[in-house]
Order: structure tokens, then sequence, then C-alpha cells
């Protein structure tokens, strides 16, 4: 049937290439230039399975708390007029609960985990090169009370079958030698040998390109404006062209994965969507002393901030500010990252010349993705990835074709109303 997939990030180009394995006649709608140029674009790029630990916990209140008024916060709740950021507040105050907190933990480590084995069958599948790196993820703490914390969610971790090892200061640094000038102020580490990393624009890049040669209509610098129904189904899709012209799209089914901004579209059909967008930031440098530089990718527990290498690149990348929807780049945090990469891994790059860039990442008060069935019997959304759209994206892509063809998905989500 005809399948009009919305978004080109790495979540709708998945979507899109699956729907198309399965025989579908898809459409891929994306109003930039090219896909993956907004949230997919710059983030963190590990594939994290062994951090899918949501933000909402018991703990979190008192952190936000803590954190308020702070521009270099890990994370800024910065309270507007919007009721609908004060109801998204209310609910994941609501997730917070240790039971909501397990559930949630198992629901997000049970689809990282699909979907880091759905990254590597695309691989080998179609010879993806992305300076993806096999090296694991290295997560330390210089705060002791944080470690010991950490130790009882990578027992739920190992658990869950996620191989979130505890190791000793002087084994991280055996893990990554980069980090011996904090080889005094680490108070242990979580490792996980499984966990990837890798550049997720060039990911999805050569996996739109992949989906056009197996057939997929890409129309880019096309704007979705609106979904039509007839008979309480959907039956096309409005978009604005480049030349400015409204067009129709005839459509059997929709995938909405349009990351925040599938709200808006979808309140007219009377969907609802607990999302809100978390601003993250990240900058890059350009490597110049590559054995100062780490090969393994590591997170820096005190700042919550991702530093992963990129072949001659590093990529530095943290922080959530919920704030609504504007991009500008906040020069505190900003200066932060930079500031915080350059006492880690002092000499590694040019940290004179950075390259900052901030996305926004579709949070669910829970964590959890909108995966699945919307209350419209022919439309989908795939969305609400937060910070692990890249860890979760390529098994997104094949959940919502599962979903769409009749098939029981190999990880099941709660319903979108």
């Amino acid at each position: 049937m005809r399948v009009v997939v919305l978004g080109g990030g790495v979540v709708g180009s998945a979507s899109a290439w699956f729907l198309a394995q399965d025989g579908h006649e898809v459409t891929l709608v994306e109003r930039q230039s090219g896909v993956a140029l907004e949230t997919s674009f710059a983030n963190a790029c590990q594939i994290s399975a062994s951090q899918s630990e949501p933000w909402a916990s018991p703990s979190a209140p008192l952190k936000i708390l803590q954190w308020l008024g702070r521009e270099d916060a890990p994370l800024l709740f910065r309270l507007t007029a919007d009721p609908h950021q004060w109801l998204w507040a209310l609910q994941f105050l609501f997730h917070c609960t240790p039971g909501s907190t397990r559930s949630n933990t198992r629901a997000c480590v049970r689809l990282a985990l699909h979907s880091r084995n759905i990254l590597r069958e695309l691989r080998r599948e179609l010879a993806l090169d992305y300076d993806h790196l096999e090296r694991g993820i290295l997560h330390f703490y210089l705060d002791a009370a944080q470690f010991d914390a950490a130790r009882a969610a990578a027992a739920v971790m190992r658990e869950l079958g996620c191989d979130r090892r505890t190791v000793s200061a002087q084994e991280a640094i055996e893990i990554e030698p980069a980090l011996a000038s904090l080889r005094d102020k680490i108070a242990g580490a979580d490792y996980c040998a499984e966990d990837e990393s890798g550049d997720i624009l060039k990911f999805t890049q050569q996996l739109a390109q992949h989906a056009q040669r197996r057939g997929v209509t890409l129309l880019l610098n096309h704007l979705a404006t609106r979904i039509l129904t007839s008979g309480g189904k959907a039956n096309q899709v409005e978009v604005i062209a480049p030349d400015g012209w409204h067009t129709r799209l005839d459509t059997d089914a929709v995938v909405v994965a349009l990351g925040s901004y599938s709200v808006d579209l979808l309140r007219p059909l009377g969907v609802y969507l607990p999302l809100y967008p978390g601003k993250g930031y990240s900058a890059t440098f350009e490597i110049v002393d590559p054995a100062r530089a780490p090969s393994v990718s590591v997170t820096d527990d005190a700042f919550k901030m991702a530093v992963t290498r990129l072949g001659k690149r590093l990529r530095v990348a943290g922080t959530a500010e919920l704030s609504g929807y504007s991009r500008d780049l906040n020069p505190v945090r900003c200066a932060m990252l930079t500031r915080r990469a350059r006492e880690i891994f002092p000499g590694a790059a040019d940290y004179d010349h950075p390259r900052y860039w901030t996305g926004l990442r579709p949070m669910t008060p829970s964590n959890v993705p909108l995966i699945g069935r919307t209350r419209v019997p022919n439309v989908y959304v795939n969305t609400g990835h937060g910070t692990l759209g890249w860890t979760m994206g390529p098994g997104s892509g094949q959940i919502i074709a599962d979903v769409i063809g009749g098939r029981r998905p190999a990880v099941e989500l709660r319903a979108v109303r």
C-alpha cells in the first residue's frame, strides 16, 4: 500500500527503509534540503543501550531543584507560560516513582538492545561506513556516592540482558588511557563493551540513499502542514513544495516521525502526544593529537556529557534544556562543553575553534518512545525517543513496519491515544 513517512531523521529514514523492504510504496517527506539535518545531525553519537535509564527517577526532582537557576546545569528546566509544558512536567513527576522507573527502564532497555542488533544487521547488509567504533562505552564517576548508586543501576541492566560492568578507577584508565589526567579523581566507572558509537548523520544519509534505490520517493524541501481524513481515515497529506505551492499526497497510511513537531501536526486529529522538546547541545572539534583523544566513547557523569571520537573529529555533547522550541545557542552551555572537554582530554583537539550545534530531542515524561497506532486507524507515530534516538532509531523503524504489516513487533510499547 501507499505509505507517507513524515520526517527524515534517523527514525523516519529507518521507518521508510523497512516499509520499503515490506513492499510498500513509500514516500518520505522532509522539510530540510537533506535527511538528518535537525535532531539527527550532531548528537552524542553513542549507541548506548547501557545508559537507557529514564531521566524520570526517584532522585530526579531533587536534582532538578538543585540545578534551578544554573545556566550550565545538566538538566535546565526553564518555566514558561505554556500549559503543555506544565502538563508534561506533572506527568514527568508521576513517572519518578520507583515502580514507574523500573517499568520504564525495562521498556527502554529492551528497545535499545533490539535496535542495536538491527543496526548491526543493517551495517553488514548494506556495508554502511559511518566512522563507527565497536569499543564500548565507559561511564565514569567523580563522586563516590553517585558511583555507589550506579552499582545498583548496573546490576539492573545486567538482569535485563545488558552487560554493563562496574569497574574500578584503575580499570577505567586501562580501558581508556586518555583519561589519565583524571586518574586521582575517578571514583569508579561502568563499562559496556557491546555498546558502540558512530556518526548518525553519515548513517542516516547512507540509509536514505539505499532506501531510494529500493524505491522510496524522497521529497526534500517539502513541509507537511496537515493530514486530511475521509471516513475516519487519513487519505491525504498536504505539503508545501519548494516552489511555494500546496500539494496533496494520496496515501493509505501515514507515519509521523517529526520528533517534537509531531505534536502540532496530530492535534487537529484529536491525537494527544505527551511530548516536549529537550534542547541538546554539542560541540565538535578537530583532533590534533590522536594519542590524547579517546578511542572509547566516554560519558562524564558529573556533567552528563558524552565524548565520542568520529574519525578525525571529537564530538562532545550533552545537557538538556526544557524551555520551548527555540534552537538559539546558549553561550554559557556551549562554553561549558568546551571547558569540560579541555579539562578531560587536554591537548587532544583544537578547542579554540569549536563548531556548536543544538537540536530539539522529543522527550516523553517516561522516556519511553511512542511507537504504534493512534486513534485514527491508519495514522501511526514513531517519535519520543528523547536522548536515545540514535540508540533506538533503527529498531524503531523495523518495529513500525511490523505494526503496519500486521505482525507482532519484537518490542511492544504502550498504545498512543
